[in-house]
């Protein structure tokens, strides 16, 4: 028996795998021909056997010599093939050895490896392969086809494999292995055609899952290193000693308008982009006689023309002799922070003209209070020079009075307090000063980690100033007309029901003068009681003329006339030691105003300024004109415009402003006791008020006063001169004022009633009298509307007025006429009816002459 030797297989020309030593054709017995193979022992004894016979036959044959040669012959065939025989014995033994070791060492290997024939069906697989995978009965290729074929690309690849198998070439592929949708390992599959026995396969499995997870980690770490290099917020480059970039980040590159490949493959150098580049510098440098760190800021210069500012900064590699290799450069674009420092400049421009012209004043103060900056608009407030003022604490400032609440609010601000409250100072100037204060803490720290600290000496104040002293003096002046108003609304009161008194009683003093001729014992008495109600009249005329609610009779006049006739009185007034000078300007226009009202205004300020002078004195009195605009009124409600001044001038003891801001004040006197009602100025201030001006007071004690009345300069009318005439013709003997008619007569004061009804009966009159607005109504439905020919009224009346009674009438009697008397004025009355309606007014106190006159001339439709 005979065996065949194996054959080397040549390498493979075909296969991903045929450089590897792992890829080498493995060797293996040939297949044996078909013959009779006996085993050894079995063919020893059949050897022994066969020569044994043969001696027997061939022996006897034989004798002598020849027989002993014979058997000799046979002897060493014997031995022969018994040598032969054990050799083979031992080579099988030898090989089957071999055989157990390879098998041995094929299934210990650690290696999943696998076999398969020309079909895909496994022929052999090692233990490694067993435990890895378990594929049963299936086909072994397509069995790894279903679990190296979970992704596209293993499929692919596992395809390729295949196909280098079917045309008998070695093949390497590293394939993942998929479980649930994820990759639990990698495997580097390498196969090969086993030659010289058929056509059969080797799989080997390698396990690469360590490594693949090493190549992912390295190649993650390389992604994000370069992602942070091309990416970061800076330019980076490296250039050789030649300019030359070796490299460039992808920011430089976007920076440039350029590609990093433009940079580091194509002809730009690190001077080409620099804009304006010192002439003789190395190329690598920035500057001339640059050695190991560089610093510049610079302009560099993009692909289309265009510059920005850079920041460079670089080291320069050299080598051992001193020869530049390389540079390590990062770059800065300073676009952004230019365009910051622009708009930083352009904002602390704004702010500077904000803060140097705001329209308040702005202190700003350290935590001890002391002034670090102010505004122009604050040296205006305490009128002090620019620079003046910093370095001083704030409370230096501010008057004594104020300086202690100051302090201790400022301070309490800084630890921390309320910043609601506003302050209320006044202010060390030149002039009187109050200011609001308005208060905001703020930190004096510039960086931001000083910013966050609490630290009391780092906090300071922004106090903002704003001027009140305008808007204290109107709330003043406001205070001080509601409180007139008050008192005025008052003083009317009680003159209304001062004049119904004073109706009655000069009324009767008017009927006893009927029956008292002048040559009358009582008549005297008489005209003593008369005089005195008319000067109690005066009294309630001022209070009236105090509360605007006097009744005026306007007419125009001339100011030099009105003061001509009152000369004599003035001089009899002020007395022997004070003079009097009456100064008249040219052109001075003429007035419309009450004369009664006008020479009370005049008296009164004559009387004040002799009072000014106790031991004498000169009183001047000029009339001029004196144009009033809207820059000179002062806070004034007045129309601008022309205006007559009366200006009483005195030489006495002055006044302060404190008595001055309180003059106009109702019953305020600086006189003693007993010797003024303080009533003067106050008429004066409300008669010249009514009539549409005002009163300008100028004074210094010791210096004298000047009371300046401005009434509106007034263009005479036709109607005022048809007016003026009428009034000339009341000096001529009164007309008859006896009459005929019903006359219903309404008052709710007894006394007038009474007065009133006597004093119409007397001349002839029939009189129906009603103490009530519903009253009234009764009578006229009692007696019928069409008897009655006037109605004589009341106007402030309890339950219904007269005003309202009126209306009432109307609704059936429209012809109804209707006279009211009050002590109040016409145009509050008229307020209460429709524009152009007549009403008929007589005002109290009235004389029985009035009455009976206004009667006549209504019922006589002159009314």
């Amino acid at each position: 028996m005979h065996q065949n030797r194996i054959k080397k297989p040549p390498t493979s020309a075909g296969g991903t795998g045929a450089a590897d030593p792992l890829v080498t054709p493995m060797p293996v017995r040939a297949a044996a021909k078909p013959a009779l193979t006996l085993p050894p022992a079995q063919l020893g004894v059949l050897t022994l056997g066969i020569t044994a016979l043969l001696g027997l036959i061939i022996v006897p044959a034989f004798s002598g010599l020849a027989g002993w040669v014979v058997g000799l012959f046979f002897a060493a065939v014997i031995a022969a093939c018994s040598g032969y025989t054990w050799l083979q014995l031992r080579k099988k033994r030898v090989e089957g050895f071999q055989e157990m070791l390879l098998r041995e060492a094929f299934h210990s290997v650690l290696t999943p490896q696998l076999i398969t024939d020309e079909t895909g069906q496994m022929v052999l697989a090692n233990r490694a392969f067993r435990g890895w995978i378990d594929i049963g009965q299936q086909n072994a290729e397509q069995a790894l086809s279903s679990r190296f074929s979970a992704s596209a690309s293993g499929a692919n690849e596992f395809r390729q494999i295949r196909d280098s198998l079917r045309n008998n070439r070695s093949a390497i592929a590293e394939l993942p292995l998929l479980r649930g949708g994820k990759v639990v390992e990698w495997r580097r599959v390498v196969t090969r055609p086993i030659e010289g026995v058929g056509r059969f396969f080797h799989w080997r499995f390698e396990d690469i899952s360590e490594r693949r997870r090493m190549e992912k980690a390295m190649h993650d770490e390389q992604t994000k290193l370069v992602d942070f290099m091309d990416n970061a917020p800076v330019g980076i480059y490296s250039v050789d000693q030649h300019g030359r970039f070796r490299f460039a980040n992808m920011t430089l590159a976007n920076w440039l308008q350029v590609k990093p490949d433009d940079l580091i493959k194509g002809d730009m150098r690190l001077h080409d982009v620099i804009v304006d580049p010192a002439k003789g510098i190395a190329p690598h440098a920035l500057a001339d006689g640059a050695q190991g760190d560089e610093h510049g800021e610079l302009f560099l210069r993009r692909r289309d023309g265009n510059t920005f500012p850079a920041a460079i900064t670089q080291t320069i590699v050299v080598s051992e002799d001193g020869k530049t290799l390389r540079t390590r450069s990062i770059v800065r674009d300073l676009s952004p922070e230019r365009e910051w420092e622009a708009a930083l400049s352009v904002s602390e421009y704004r702010f500077q003209r904000l803060f140097a012209e705001a329209p308040i004043g702005v202190v700003l103060v350290d935590g001890k209070l002391e002034v670090l900056e102010c505004n122009n608009a604050f040296h205006h407030i305490v009128r002090r020079p620019r620079g003046s003022v910093v370095g001083l604490n704030v409370a230096d400032l501010v008057k004594q009075s104020d300086k202690a609440n100051a302090t201790a609010r400022l301070t309490e601000v800084v630890k921390g307090g309320d910043l609601a409250k506003a302050l209320e100072l006044h202010l060390i100037a030149d002039r009187d000063i109050i200011c609001q204060v308005f208060i905001k803490r703020f930190n004096l720290s510039v960086s931001q980690h000083d910013a966050k600290t609490d630290n009391d000496t780092e906090q300071g104040l922004m106090l903002y100033f704003i001027d009140a002293t305008e808007h204290k003096y109107l709330e003043m002046q406001f205070a001080q007309s509601q409180k007139m108003q008050a008192i005025g609304q008052l003083a009317g009161g009680v003159a209304h029901d001062f004049n119904n008194l004073l109706t009655a009683m000069i009324g009767f003093c008017d009927l006893l003068l009927q029956r008292h001729k002048p040559g009358d014992q009582s008549f005297n008495d008489i005209m003593q009681i008369k005089q005195n109600g008319n000067r109690a009249s005066s009294l309630v005329k001022q209070l009236l003329a105090f509360s605007r609610q006097q009744t005026l009779q306007p007419q125009v006049l001339n100011v030099a006339d009105v003061l001509a006739d009152l000369t004599s009185l003035m001089r009899r007034l002020i007395g022997s030691t004070v003079k009097l000078d009456m100064v008249h300007g040219r052109d001075v226009g003429q007035i419309k105003a009450d004369k009664g009202q006008l020479e009370q205004v005049l008296i009164n300020l004559v009387v004040n300024a002799r009072d000014a002078m106790q031991q004498g004195g000169t009183v001047v009195i000029k009339s001029s004109m004196k144009p009033v605009t809207q820059s000179t009124l002062h806070g004034r409600d007045i129309t601008p415009g022309e205006y007559v001044a009366i200006e009483v001038i005195d030489t006495g003891c002055g006044m302060s402003k404190e008595i001055i801001s309180r003059i106009f004040e109702p019953f305020f006197s600086t006189k003693e006791v007993g010797q003024g009602t303080g009533l003067g100025l106050s008429t004066v201030y409300g008669i010249v008020r009514q009539f549409g001006g005002f009163v300008d007071v100028q004074s210094e004690v010791g210096k004298g006063s000047t009371f300046t009345v401005c009434l509106p300069r007034y263009v005479e009318t036709a109607e005022d001169v048809a007016a003026r005439q009428a009034a000339a013709n009341e000096d001529k003997p009164g007309p008859d004022l006896t009459g005929a008619g019903t006359i219903l007569l309404v008052e709710d004061e007894d006394a007038v009633r009474v007065f009133s009804t006597r004093a119409l009966r007397n001349k002839g009159y029939n009189i129906l009298e009603a103490r009530s607005g519903e009253e009234a109504l009764a009578v006229i439905e009692r007696e019928g509307g069409d008897k009655i020919d006037l109605i004589v009224t009341d106007v402030v009346m309890p339950q219904m007025d007269g005003p309202t009674m009126y209306k009432k009438i109307r609704e059936k009697w429209l012809d109804m006429k209707v006279i009211f008397v009050s002590g109040y004025t016409e145009d509050r009355l008229r307020e209460q009816f429709t524009s152009g309606e007549v009403i008929y007014f007589l005002p109290k106190p009235f004389t029985l002459k009035q009455l009976a006159g206004k009667v006549k001339d209504v019922l006589n439709g002159e009314g």
